[in-house]
């Protein structure tokens, strides 16, 4: 299911993109908290209180500069499904970045053991006693400019963030793993796979906020990337 803006209801700081008896998608803005902090709502809570439900249960997050698509379960049987499919690396999710660095390798995976560094960030390491895992592809798009497609099979902290940096191409606008300044961090959930009651659901959202995003040369690389379960992904 691609999603065409022009027809989703626009909900700061989200749009909601889907929504069935069983769970609600929505694409989060990038600079917006998962969690409640200080005086800023979480885009979690925020949901729930809009959608005047009493229980709504987070399924994955996305980091504070990270757009893009985010599932919530309505009611426990779906929850906790997902969270076994999340738990078994059989959920299906794809990201697009940006970055001004061209990678040491233009595909392939990323593989390491992360450990915590200073100040809340994290590394890899060469280790493999539970190594984060990414496929990737990259492609030139300008003179200094290189789109990503990742496709994380773990979930850890930063870990698409700390592998772009291990390519030598931090994700531009994150500055904590040395990316350029830019007007966000252009790291976006950009398509979700899952199967639910013996259906498979797929969903497409390109990225909306975001002046880099909003070239045709990016759109077009990313037209040609589309969808990205059938791309030729490199081995685990």
């Amino acid at each position: 299911m691609e999603i065409d803006p022009e027809e989703e209801v626009s909900l700061a700081p989200y749009r909601l993109v889907a929504e069935t008896e069983h769970f609600v998608l929505i694409d989060k803005a990038p600079e917006i908290n998962f969690h409640t902090e200080a005086s800023q709502l979480g885009v979690a809570e925020q949901l729930k209180q809009d959608l005047g439900l009493e229980l709504l249960y987070p399924l994955h997050r996305l980091d504070k500069m990270t757009s893009g698509l985010l599932l919530f379960g309505k009611e426990l049987k779906f929850a906790h499904c997902l969270n076994d499919q999340f738990k078994n690396h059989q959920i299906e999710k794809y990201y697009l970045a940006l970055s001004n660095n061209k990678p040491k390798k233009k595909q392939g995976l990323i593989l390491g053991d992360m450990v915590k560094a200073r100040r809340g960030s994290w590394k890899l390491q060469s280790s493999l006693a539970d190594p984060a895992k990414t496929l990737f592809f990259s492609r030139s798009v300008a003179p200094g400019q290189r789109l990503f497609i990742l496709r994380p099979i773990t979930g850890r902290t930063h870990q698409l963030r700390v592998a772009m940096k291990s390519l030598g191409s931090p994700i531009l606008g994150d500055l904590r793993y040395g990316g350029n300044d830019a007007d966000r961090g252009y790291l976006h959930a950009y398509a979700l796979a899952f199967q639910w009651q013996g259906q498979r659901f797929e969903f497409i959202c390109e990225p909306q906020i975001g002046e880099q995003f909003a070239g045709e040369d990016i759109a077009q690389a990313v037209a040609e990337l589309s969808p990205p379960w059938q791309l030729r992904w490199p081995k685990r």
